[in-house]
């Protein structure tokens, strides 16, 4: 707070404060006269209010007056107060911009004013103050503008020569502010605009013809652009409340930093040689990076960056860059595709866009990735898809090339090119597929073969195409096709492929090893339409296995059930589970016939006999073969069935000698053995107890057994495995003639004690298999017929079109139209329907 003399003088300063405004009156001991306040402000406020105060008078001299001010701004220039006595003489007062009001005391009292509440001063006497405007107004320098322009016109000329500025920047800030302030903004703003172009104009006019080397020519327009830009920089900055004043509240004013882009660009433009050549070495510099040059990049880096300034960059550069890029790598895309293979070009192409996307990075505008990378893909890889998959796809997919395929997927990915990827890996599988089941010499290894191929296409589909939805649907569809491409056979010898892995023998197979190769027949099994011949064919071999003793793990077998169950339902497994409970239940009938009194009175000594009870239902149905068999074995099943019989009342039994089979102890030169042999391969062999040789007539009348399972018989036991051959045949051959006689082998001398010869048990004959197929048939056209009565009874009325329709969408295996056709005329010949009278298309059904 600022403390002023009421004794030296009869005027008293006021000097405005941030918060309070102290007035104190001057007393004067010649007269009682009213005293004038005069303003003074500080010179170096430059940026003080004018300011006007009223003061009252109170007649109580010893009160102390408050002064209420009151604050009137301006920012232009007013008249100078002049402050007179009643005398009408008058003191001047210093000039300043604040102009106060007329303030007229009363004579009766003394004015105080203490706003920083200090100790008030003795009453004085009265006075009276009167302020009058004075007539004259400030006026500006003679060629107060043609002089300041002048300091500033020499600073930017020494701007742009790159030589010291006269004047210091705050001299020359000061002048711009003076010349905004009297409303010279826009005079100066052209000047400035006309000096500018005028050097902007010759700095571009000098690089006109100079060097002809890429790199040198480039470096010469970089520094014209980095001096322009810090030139402009320092106008800029000592030109800043022109920018403030002037431009802000002017329309369609541009900037300095803006004007002196519009300016550059304009020259630039007009020196189009300068222009089009900086393009022009711009993209040989960039081709010349693309063929494996080291370029300066921040020198290319540093002209972009101009260019977008100037806002030419997508019309001057961007659009040749992109032709000439659409140039250079058709070019490059036809030359590789001929040269090199399809994963060395995938791994070419993959290159060339990450430096595209590098590019973009370092030196390109941001604007310029999207069109550039689509235009390197499109020569790259869009213009050669077809080409690059007929090439190379069958090649990697044979090849388990996951990482070549992973490219090739992610590739074709960006070009929205998947689904000629996905129709080549249909016709992939097709194809190799097709070579496996068309194939009848691969039979045998067909279901191997097909596992292997779809674990391979699993670990592409999951490790190279990202487990796509569509992609694995293909999968699905194309081994649906090859499973069915060949009616029934597939069916039939995965059935088969489950018996061997399910049967007694495969060393050095571990249970989870088992689980796992089941899991993948189970995904082949869901290919098949016709899953009948599968059932039929599965059911045959696990009877085999069940009654044999030849299954390997009754719990796979049990877990197969279970999947098969999972799959199809509990109808497809009814049967099979029938067959298991079979099992059990003979094995607790066993064990109440050996505590029975039948078999403890009556059963003869030294025999040991197991028998199944099986449900006809349950099992496949086997021809009945007659046999002779010895009269101990048929004193055993006379007491067997007398027990059963006695047991459960009402059924009635039926031996399957076909399926028997025994453990025969035998005595040879070198010892004795125990011999694993069918039922009827023990009738043959007992019959030499009683006879060195047997001819072949001799065997069939005396065993019984039936033509055909005889020689089969024989020939397992006489012209098998020289480890096997118990009988010796007379003459030697492959095949048993009808003058053929046998005798025991002397110089039977296997290595071990026990010796397996049932093995003909597990074989199928071609006469099972026809039997099996012709069930699964006759089955079939049970299901063909149910399925036409049961359209007929709903709709009455159908047209044979529509009928073939809907038992196609109904019948769930694979069926010829002219098959239905049979089954049709069938039902009209049982009165199940008949054809309409107008028109032999429809048919009627018949109630």
């Amino acid at each position: 707070m600022s403390k002023f003399d009421s004794s030296a003088t009869d005027s008293s300063s006021i000097c405005p404060t941030k918060r309070s405004l102290s007035h104190y009156p001057s007393p004067s001991s010649s007269s009682k006269r009213a005293g004038a306040a005069a303003a003074s402000i500080d010179p170096q406020m430059k940026k003080a209010k004018s300011q006007a105060v009223a003061c009252s008078v109170d007649d109580n001299r010893n009160a102390q007056q408050q002064v209420s001010p009151h604050n009137q701004f301006s920012d232009t220039p007013v008249d100078t107060p002049m402050i007179e006595d009643d005398n009408d003489s008058a003191m001047e007062a210093s000039p300043s911009p604040v102009a106060f009001g007329r303030v007229v005391g009363s004579s009766g009292g003394g004015v105080i004013a203490n706003l920083s509440r200090k100790k008030a001063t003795p009453p004085q006497p009265a006075k009276k103050f009167v302020i009058k405007l004075i007539k004259d107004k400030p006026t500006l320098p003679i060629n107060f503008e043609e002089n300041t322009w002048a300091t500033l016109k020499s600073a930017i000329s020494s701007i742009f020569l790159k030589q010291p500025t006269p004047c210091d920047s705050e001299v020359l800030y000061q002048a711009v502010g003076n010349l905004c302030q009297h409303g010279m903004g826009g005079n100066l703003y052209q000047k400035i605009q006309k000096e500018c172009e005028f050097y902007i104009s010759s700095a571009l006019q000098l690089l006109v013809g100079q060097s002809g080397d890429l790199v040198v020519f480039l470096s010469y327009v970089e520094k014209c652009w980095q001096d322009f830009c810090d030139q402009m920089l320092m106008i800029r900055g000592i030109a800043l409340l022109l920018d403030r004043k002037y431009v802000k509240q002017t329309q369609d004013v541009k900037s300095l930093w803006d004007m002196g882009l519009q300016l550059f660009r304009k020259h630039l433009s007009v020196a189009s040689e300068v222009e089009n050549k900086t393009v022009y070495c711009i993209l040989k510099m960039i081709e010349s990076e693309r063929l494996g040059e080291t370029v300066d990049r921040t020198l290319l880096s540093h002209l972009l960056k101009m260019f977008t300034a100037l806002g030419i960059y997508a019309v001057s550069f961007e659009k040749p860059f992109l032709d000439r890029t659409s140039e250079f790598y058709a070019a490059e895309g036809v030359k590789y595709m001929q040269q090199a293979d399809v994963a060395d070009y995938l791994k070419h192409v993959e290159v060339r866009l990450q430096d595209e996307h590098d590019r973009c990075l370092v030196y390109l505008d941001a604007s310029t990735k999207k069109p550039l990378v689509a235009t390197a893909e499109r020569q790259l890889l869009e213009r050669h898809i077809y080409a690059i998959l007929d090439k190379g796809s069958m090649m990697l997919m044979d090849g388990k090339r996951v990482e070549d395929l992973l490219r090739m997927y992610t590739l074709f990915s960006r070009v929205n090119a998947v689904e000629p990827l996905r129709q080549s890996l249909s016709q992939y599988i097709r194809k190799t597929g097709q070579s496996i089941v068309l194939d009848e010499e691969k039979d045998k290894d067909m279901v191997s073969c097909l596992l292997e191929l779809k674990g391979n296409i699993d670990r592409i589909w999951e490790e190279s195409f990202g487990k796509n939805e569509a992609f694995g649907n293909t999968i699905k569809d194309s081994f649906e096709y090859l499973i069915n491409i060949r009616q029934n056979r597939p069916a039939e010898l995965i059935a088969k492929f489950v018996d061997e892995r399910l049967r007694a023998g495969n060393k050095g197979t571990s249970e989870e090893e088992l689980e796992g190769t089941l899991d993948k027949v189970l995904v082949l099994f869901r290919f098949i339409q016709g899953k009948d011949v599968f059932e039929a064919f599965y059911k045959k071999d696990l009877a085999k296995r069940l009654l044999l003793g030849k299954s390997a793990y009754i719990d796979a077998e049990k877990s197969m059930i279970t999947k098969l169950k999972t799959e199809c339902g509990s109808h497809f497994t009814n049967k099979l589970e029938g067959m298991f409970k079979d099992i059990e239940l003979s094995k607790e009938i066993n064990e109440s016939f050996k505590q029975s009194s039948h078999a403890r009175t009556k059963l003869p000594s030294g025999i040991e006999m197991s028998v199944h009870v099986l449900t006809m239902g349950y099992w496949p149905t086997y021809p009945p073969m007659d046999v002779r068999l010895p009269h101990e074995l048929n004193v055993y099943q006379d007491i067997f069935k007398e027990f059963y019989l006695s047991k459960y009342h009402g059924r009635r039994l039926m031996w399957q000698n076909s399926l028997g089979h025994c453990m025969l102890k035998a005595d040879f030169p070198i010892g004795k053995k125990e011999l694993a042999v069918s039922l009827f391969q023990t009738v043959v062999l007992m019959l030499f107890n009683d006879a060195d040789t047997l001819s072949y007539e001799d065997i069939k009348e005396s065993s019984g057994i039936e033509d055909k399972e005889l020689r089969r018989t024989l020939q397992s036991l006489a012209c098998g495995k020289i480890d096997t051959r118990v009988l010796q045949k007379t003459p030697q051959g492959r095949d048993v003639e009808d003058n053929d006689s046998f005798a025991i082998n002397q110089k039977f001398s296997p290595k071990f004690y026990r010796i397996k010869i049932n093995a003909i048990q597990m074989k199928e004959t071609v006469e099972e298999n026809t039997s099996t197929t012709e069930r699964v048939f006759q089955d079939r056209q049970y299901q063909v017929d149910a399925a036409i009565v049961r359209i007929m009874k709903t709709r009455k009325v159908l047209s044979h079109t529509l009928l073939i329709t809907e038992l196609f969408q109904q019948l769930k295996f694979p069926i010829k139209p002219a098959d239905l056709k049979k089954r049709i005329e069938s039902l009209i010949d049982r009165e199940y329907l008949e054809r309409d009278k107008s028109n032999p298309q429809i048919y009627n059904y018949l109630a």
